[in-house]
């Protein structure tokens, strides 16, 4: 049996941030290869005179580092044992009240979406979110347990840990924000839209061969994109 890291990270998500688009995102690698990872993502800083701690974020996108980040954007796609899924939502289209639901349990509907199609159902899965706030504990043990009913996992073990970490420390996750936010960012209507960014977003359409506006094919295993129609949402829990 194999074990699995899943990086999670979310842009836009609060309900009221008057941003259109929320994505949730997450990479999965092995967990036997993520410290070889996490050293060539230092090896790629190290080329390009970037600190080693310097965290990779997609607000940091700027003409005098776009080549770096591009490097990155390489990296992840030459580097097969990195899958990547999102969830792309239109929060103009929200209707809570007719579901049932506060914005809240929305949030984490949408992360379960995400991490179905990135979880390994034969192998073991440790989950790490970028930390929201204070008071998810209660909440990843309920997405926990749903996620465990949902691949048949009922002692759990298959998804062995739902935890909440600081992205600081977790390069993996923070190429998820990279990516995430080059998604939200294309998806939203930008006034004074910056180049070095456009730019980026372009590169990644031409690595991934997808647009960044639709659904990419279920099977697609690398580079997963599931845009949800909120029109006929289905009740997760």
């Amino acid at each position: 049996m194999d074990k699995y890291n899943i990086y999670c990270d979310e842009s836009c998500h609060l309900e009221h941030d008057r941003e259109k688009t929320m994505v949730i995102g997450g990479i999965r690698c092995p967990q036997a290869e993520r410290k070889s990872i996490c050293k060539d993502i230092v090896r790629i800083k190290s080329q390009f005179s970037i600190p080693e701690l310097a965290e990779i974020k997609w607000n940091k996108v700027s003409p005098c580092n776009e080549s770096y980040f591009k490097a990155l954007i390489d990296f992840f796609f030459s580097t097969d044992s990195l899958k990547f899924r999102a969830v792309i939502i239109d929060k103009n289209k929200l209707n809570h009240e007719a579901f049932h639901q506060t914005h809240d349990e929305f949030y984490y509907k949408m992360y379960f979406y995400c991490l179905s199609g990135l979880i390994s159902t034969q192998d073991e899965n440790y989950i790490y979110l970028d930390k929201k706030d204070t008071r998810g504990t209660r909440k990843i043990q309920k997405l926990q347990l749903y996620l465990s009913r949902k691949t048949h996992d009922f002692d759990q073990s298959r998804i062995k840990r739902i935890q909440c970490v600081n992205s600081k420390e977790l390069p993996i996750l923070q190429l998820t924000d990279l990516i995430i936010g080059a998604i939200g960012y294309h998806n939203r209507e930008i006034r004074n839209a910056s180049m070095a960014k456009l730019d980026l977003i372009r590169y990644i359409q031409k690595k991934s061969k997808y647009s960044l506006e639709r659904s990419t094919f279920l099977s697609e295993e690398k580079f997963n994109l599931f845009f949800i129609n909120l029109q006929s949402p289905e009740e997760l829990f």
